[in-house]
């Protein structure tokens, strides 16, 4: 039986009037989109978050609002991204952090929680102490704090952060107890150069410049490899120590966000990474643009997490910190 044009033309206007769409993703996006960031504003992670949302609004279209949510390592923003609505308006800046808060026990659901639109880049975490402290390499450190067991200082971001892991890796790695001091992103540089306290770990793009003033020493990193920027400074598998794991960022959305939605996002993600503009702040920053879609960087994630699951539970620490 044929369908008359009128009465198709008032079907049309009916479910118009009732709401309904085409398919999720065909106009997308047709609203700002919420970008997540993990970390307080002003730090490395959201001065390259921030930037990449900037370039990836020239794609889309729509204005991609960065939007700061720190706080658990990480788990705050990777809370509130789980329980978000799948449609694509909602995009976190993940990190290695989504394997150390969910390993930890900061939230009560593990990495695969999540879809990945891909990876962005990653970057070193250098050991570091003042300039003018009496420890001239990682060895001497070590030596010191096997003399002196549980009393030097280390700062990390938080619990559960990879600053916090990357520097139980590497007390695990050389058998030094140590004090973690979980001091916040704000505040890990300051303390270090305060003598609060007699080490940290941070991400190069954190502590780069201190470094190229002469204010700390950059003892080693816990990078497979060195780093052009910092050729110098050796690995701490280089230096005998099994301590190997970077910082990656990449981006990710809540489970069941539509294929097609993920594709425009992975798009607009590869074409702000190439930009120009974030390829200028890598090379002075010091991290590298490397991305992966997610059919690369699922699995990246898995043997990841195997990685700081591995370095908890040496330590044990895995899941010993209750969800709030």
């Amino acid at each position: 039986m044929r369908t008359a044009p009128r009465t198709i033309l008032a079907l049309a206007a009916f479910l118009a009037l009732c709401g309904w769409a085409a398919p999720a993703g065909a106009a997308y996006p047709e609203k700002p989109i919420e970008f997540i960031i993990p970390f307080a504003a002003g730090d490395s992670a959201d001065i390259e978050g921030r930037l990449l949302a900037q370039e990836m609004t020239k794609v889309l279209g729509q204005p991609v609002v960065p939007i700061n949510k720190d706080g658990g390592g990480g788990a705050i923003a990777y809370t509130a991204t789980k329980g978000a609505k799948p449609d694509g308006y909602t995009v976190m800046w993940n990190s290695t952090s989504l394997l150390t808060t969910t390993n930890i026990g900061n939230v009560p659901f593990d990495h695969d929680a999540f879809d990945n639109i891909g990876r962005v880049e990653y970057q070193p975490m250098p050991f570091a102490v003042k300039a003018d402290a009496k420890w001239r390499t990682l060895k001497d450190f070590v030596e010191d704090c096997k003399k002196n067991p549980g009393t030097l200082k280390i700062a990390n971001a938080g619990p559960g952060s990879t600053t916090h892991i990357a520097a139980v890796a590497i007390a695990n790695a050389s058998g030094c107890k140590v004090i973690h001091l979980p001091v916040g992103v704000q505040r890990r540089n300051s303390s270090l150069l305060s003598g609060e306290v007699d080490a940290m770990v941070g991400p190069l793009t954190g502590v780069i410049k201190l470094a190229q003033a002469k204010q700390i020493r950059l003892l080693a990193i816990t990078s497979p490899k060195r780093n052009p920027l910092i050729p110098d400074v050796p690995t701490a598998k280089e230096l005998g120590y099994a301590a190997v794991i970077d910082l990656f960022r990449g981006l990710s959305v809540p489970k069941g966000t539509p294929a097609d939605v993920k594709a425009k996002l992975y798009k607009a993600m590869i074409s702000a990474a190439n930009s120009k503009s974030f390829q200028d702040l890598a090379q002075k920053a010091g991290f590298t643009i490397e991305t992966m879609d997610s059919k690369e960087f699922d699995p990246y994630l898995g043997e990841m997490d195997k990685v700081v699951k591995d370095i908890l539970k040496e330590a044990g620490l895995y899941r010993t910190q209750k969800p709030k």
